[in-house]
Parts: C-alpha cells; structure tokens; sequence
C-alpha cells in the first residue's frame, strides 16, 4: 500500500501538471473576462475594492499551487481506493484498473455534482448565499459518491443471478434513477447575473470539464504504468548451471 500510495502521488504531481496547462491556456482567458465584467459592474454602481492579491499571482503562483496540491492530495487518496478496489471490480489488470478508477472518480466526484451544479467563474453568484450553495455542491458529492459505491456493490451480487451484461445494465439504470432523484430533490442554484455574457459563461464551464478530465485522464494512465510496475512479480532467479555436464549412468 505504501508503494501505491507514493506511485499514486507522483501520478496526481503529473496529472497535476497537465491540468495547469489546460487550465492557463483555456480556463484563464474566461476568467479574465469575467474579472472584468465585475470590474466593469462594480465601477456603474460607484467603486469597488482592490483584490488583497494581484491578479498576476492569483493566474500563476495560486493557480500552480492550487492544481499541483489538489492532484497529489486527489492522487493520493484515489491509490488507497485503488488498493481497496483491486481484484475486487472483475478480472482487470492493473493498468485496466487505474483508469476505471479514474473514470469512476470522473463520474462521481466531478461531473455528476457538475451537472446539478455547474462551476461558476468569478462575478457569478450572489455572496450572500456563498455558504448555502458550498453545501449544497458537497453535499452532491457525497451523495453521488455514496450512489456509486452502492451502484458497484448491486453489480456485483446482481451478477451471478442475472450475468455480467445484465446486471452491469441493471447497476446502471440504478445509478441514473438514484441520481436523477437527488438532483430533482435537492435544490436548484440559479445566482448568474443579469447581463453577464452566456458565451463567457459556456467557455468556462467547458474549460473547468477540460481540466478535470485531462487531470483523471493523465492520472489513470501513468498511475496504471506505475502500479503495474509495483505490482508486478519480481522475475526469478535462473539456477546455475554447471560447466560440464553431469555424467550419464551406463
């Protein structure tokens, strides 16, 4: 465990670095445009306060340091999952393994609560309600965490009974209903602004899709070469053999 747990580190590090890529390039430009139309916002209605850290460190240093920390952080507890998940989720290799952990981390963690509650650039979202609708997105991500666990384990006993297909389509129907119920239960957040640009607001969110999926993407390929490196038998040794051959009896 502690062997994956460090290889699944240095797999969210370079997941990481990825994500930041995607994240300067595509996510940057949509964010500066949405600076600006609270700029522009807060300066019709007489003033605003000057940001306590420049702009210029807030898109290079904290943008770096909040990507490469959530990878290793996220890297790290997606190995232990890994470890737990193993030989347990079918007859999958270990680089088979890796990337349907990642695609279920994907799924569960990010897009289903982004569907429910997609992300917000800055400008978008009334303060007030700051707490309420923090919540309510990890609330989300518990329940959709809790729904895909639930989903695994009914696959699982469903199969022999049912096969693997038919239960795989059972466990699966399970999900949607169980998540459309939590999305129609809990409530709706609507706090975008009058005016603010919908194509601005459409880049963004597809720009926050793109570095999670690049992010899980990276991380479920190398921590899959890296686990199976760990995992793999060390080969064993060949006997000596001698330099004359042994005598034959008569």
């Amino acid at each position: 465990m502690r062997h994956l747990l460090v290889r699944g580190m240095l797999a969210g590090l370079a997941a990481g670095v990825a994500a930041l890529l995607v994240a300067y390039f595509l996510g940057e430009p949509s964010v500066r445009g949405a600076i600006d139309f609270e700029k522009a916002k807060a300066a019709h209605h007489g003033g605003g306060d000057d940001p306590l850290v420049s702009r210029a460190l807030q898109s290079t240093a904290g943008l770096s340091t909040g990507i490469l920390v959530y990878g290793v952080a996220f890297g790290g507890i997606a190995a232990l999952a890994y470890c737990f998940a193993l030989g347990r989720i079918g007859r999958f290799g270990p680089r088979a393994s890796a990337l349907l952990l990642a695609a279920a981390v994907l799924v569960a963690v990010y897009l289903v609560p982004f569907l429910k509650y997609p992300a917000n650039p800055p400008a978008v979202g009334n303060p007030d309600t700051l707490q309420e609708r923090t919540a309510l997105y990890f609330l989300m991500i518990v329940l959709s965490v809790l729904i895909a666990v639930a989903t695994v384990i009914l696959g699982k006993r469903l199969a022999p009974r049912l096969g693997t297909w038919n239960a795989t389509v059972a466990a699966g129907a399970f999900f949607v209903l169980a998540v459309g119920l939590a999305f129609v239960f809990l409530p709706a957040q609507d706090n975008t602004p009058a005016g603010f640009p919908a194509t601005l607001l459409w880049d963004f969110r597809l720009a926050t899709l793109a570095v999670q999926s690049t992010l899980w993407t990276v991380f479920g390929l190398v921590f899959g070469v890296l686990a199976e490196r760990a995992l793999a038998p060390a080969p064993a040794e060949r006997p000596e053999t001698s330099a004359s051959p042994a005598p034959v009896a008569g």
